[in-house]
């Protein structure tokens, strides 16, 4: 099997790239099998506070492989049974940035879509893909954009499929950052060093579980399950707490310690467990 993810981690910062430029870094069986074996590996590496997700050369994802279209598109169609849900990520304890730095269409929307902050490179263009091949909003996109980005955006870029450029996407709500082509991944990682240099990672664990699972409740159960972690956090056997005041207090760098593999977390959203 090639190495379809590449993993390296530099400054608390795991960088996966999907790497398949000869079908340019289209999704297959073996580069899904290899990613989210690379997000276990990135969620146990007590060295990892923080995760960019990227694309080699000039694409990040431009959707399924055109092969396995063909066949899904066949008498067998799409065979969806030992697979991980693609709302994987959101289960990983890490904040999770993406670097859209070329084509990002389909399923591969959706893997940056599962990404937390999302960078671009002026240049890319993603887009939804799904009405131009005769298929449905895929893994749950008809319910997840309009609340990124509203009704009729989410409905104009679901019919049409049309591509979207940095800019525009920056325009509607569907990325924070737009970056220069040559820069966008080192971007990503400068943010992502941020976050791993000064934020608890407990508390960024907990926070990812609060704003992915809260779309589900209503506003009295989000405030009931903020109690909760709150209580969660400032018990002894968390120091993060006591550290960032302390830090605060004195002007200086917090010392927080890794996210412990058995961390007691908000519960997943139930979207992720499909």
């Amino acid at each position: 099997m090639s190495e379809q993810v590449l993993y390296e981690v530099a400054g608390g910062v795991c960088t996966l790239t999907l790497n398949n430029p000869e079908r340019r870094n289209s999704w297959n069986p073996d580069m899904e099998s290899q990613y989210f074996s690379a997000l276990d590996r990135a969620a146990a590496d007590s060295d990892v506070r923080a995760i960019v997700l990227t694309g080699a050369d000039r694409w990040f994802c431009p959707g399924l492989d055109s092969q396995r279209l063909e066949q899904a598109a066949g008498p067998v169609g799409l065979q969806l049974e030992g697979r991980r849900s693609q709302h994987y990520a959101l289960t990983i304890p890490k904040p999770m940035i993406a670097a859209i730095n070329g084509a990002c269409a389909g399923i591969g929307l959706v893997q940056a879509l599962m990404c937390d902050v999302r960078f671009m490179a002026r240049g890319a263009k993603l887009s939804t893909a799904y009405s131009k091949l005769g298929i449905p909003a895929e893994y749950g996109l008809s319910w997840l954009l309009p609340r990124m980005i509203g009704i009729e955006w989410s409905l104009d870029l679901l019919l049409s499929s049309r591509p979207v450029d940095a800019d525009e996407a920056q325009h509607i709500g569907l990325v924070s950052r737009v970056s220069d082509p040559d820069t966008v991944v080192a971007d990503a990682q400068a943010y992502a060093r941020t976050l791993a240099s000064g934020s608890s990672p407990i508390a960024m664990a907990t926070i990812r579980r609060q704003v992915w699972g809260d779309l589900s409740k209503h506003y009295t159960e989000a405030n009931e399950g903020w109690f909760e972690a709150m209580l969660r956090l400032n018990r002894p056997d968390n120091p993060d707490f006591a550290e960032g005041v302390t830090a605060f207090v004195e002007r200086r760098s917090p010392n927080f310690e890794p996210v412990r593999p058995d961390a007691e977390l908000p519960a997943l959203p139930p979207f992720a467990q499909q």
